[in-house]
């Protein structure tokens, strides 16, 4: 079993979750329901997908999981991008997610190998 509050991975995630929620504040009222609400649900599904597995005691499946959350990362990326294209945000405020984001799936990939 992995002590997800310990997890470094997991704060990041929080952090993008957070920071998301920040950004989109910003974004036409018109989209809250579009592209906002989906960022909304690929922000929440990278910390959720780690904490999946924290009741479960395989690394093969915590491996699974945490393959999962770079899936959400490359989601929340790519309309991150789509928003910045289409001026709906201060593109600072953007970059600054996109290389938490970043951050976040190196640690990842770092975990995914040791659990290997």
């Amino acid at each position: 079993m992995h002590k997800v509050r310990e997890l470094k991975v997991w704060h990041k995630g929080m952090e993008i979750v957070e920071d998301l929620y920040a950004l989109v504040k910003k974004f036409p009222a018109e989209e809250k329901f579009g592209l906002t609400s989906q960022m909304k649900r690929s922000a929440i599904s990278i910390p959720s997908n780690i904490v999946e597995d924290a009741g479960r005691k395989s690394d093969a499946e915590f491996s699974h999981f945490l393959n999962i959350s770079n899936g959400s990362c490359y989601e929340l990326e790519t309309q991150l991008i789509l928003s910045k294209k289409l001026g709906f945000s201060d593109v600072n405020d953007i970059n600054q997610i996109l290389q938490k984001i970043e951050e976040l799936q190196k640690m990842n990939y770092v975990l995914m190998n040791k659990l290997k």
